[in-house]
This record gives structure tokens, C-alpha cells and sequence, in this order.
């Protein structure tokens, strides 16, 4: 399971202050590969497991992570991998306006996000391979 930055849950859970959660049984997709996606989720408790390439590479994400971004970037995103909870898992979601008001009124918030980009990237990394090479031709 990859880890936020320390702060990360706390920043959540004030985010999650006086809003309604939404709450995902064991077992329960959150969404699927291919769907059409325009929100950001945040885990407030539980676990979910994201699964890329159709299953065959997938992470589980804890409380204080964040997950399908990549929705808020432009209009008509689809979703690129499956989430499903593991746990019983109660869930922040943010929509592109709801996102940037978070991020205007917690600003770390952002910070927090790419420390747990990062941390997700470095896990995905296949060993063995250096991204920072160039590559061949």
C-alpha cells in the first residue's frame, strides 16, 4: 500500500468537514476503466485498490490518498484504470470546482497531492528500469 505525505489525512479529513461522504462497501466498484470520470476522489477510511493494463498491475491506496485526477484536467476524461474498495471505505469527492475551492482554502493540500503522485509513480516504476535514460531509437 503506498503512503501520502503525513499531513495528508489530516488535510483530508478537514476537507471532509461538514460534507457528506460518500460511503463504498467491500468489494463495491467505484468505477471502471473506459467510464467517462469528472471527479477526484479522496480516502477518508478504508482502502481501495486501483487496477491498470486490465488487471494485470494494480496498487491498493490508503486513507489520506487521493485517486482519478486525471478527471479534473479536461472535459470528457475517461477513466484509466478500475477502483474498487477493499474495505468498507468512506470517500471525499470533489468535482473540478469543489477541487480548486480545496486547494485555494488548503493550499497544502496540493503539495500533499503530488507527494502522493510521486509515491504512486515510484511504485509503478517496473524495477530495474531508468526512467531517466533516454530513450532508444
Amino acid at each position: 500500500m503506498t503512503s501520502p505525505s503525513p499531513g495528508a489525512l489530516t488535510t483530508m479529513r478537514l476537507l471532509a468537514q461538514d460534507r457528506e461522504l460518500r460511503t463504498i462497501a467491500a468489494g463495491e466498484v467505484i468505477f471502471r476503466a473506459g467510464e467517462a470520470g469528472d471527479s477526484v476522489f479522496g480516502i477518508v477510511e478504508g482502502a481501495v485498490q486501483i487496477d491498470w493494463t486490465g488487471g494485470r498491475e494494480s496498487e491498493i491506496l490508503g486513507p489520506g490518498s487521493s485517486f482519478g485526477v486525471g478527471a479534473l484536467v479536461g472535459p470528457e476524461h475517461q477513466r484509466f484504470g478500475t477502483a474498487t474498495a477493499v474495505q468498507d471505505t468512506q470517500l471525499l469527492e470533489m468535482n473540478r470546482e469543489e477541487f480548486l475551492f480545496a486547494l485555494q482554502e488548503l493550499p497544502m493540500f496540493a503539495l500533499e497531492m503530488l507527494h502522493g503522485l510521486e509515491e504512486r509513480l515510484g511504485h509503478l516504476k517496473p524495477s530495474g528500469s531508468d526512467l531517466s535514460a533516454p530513450p532508444r531509437a
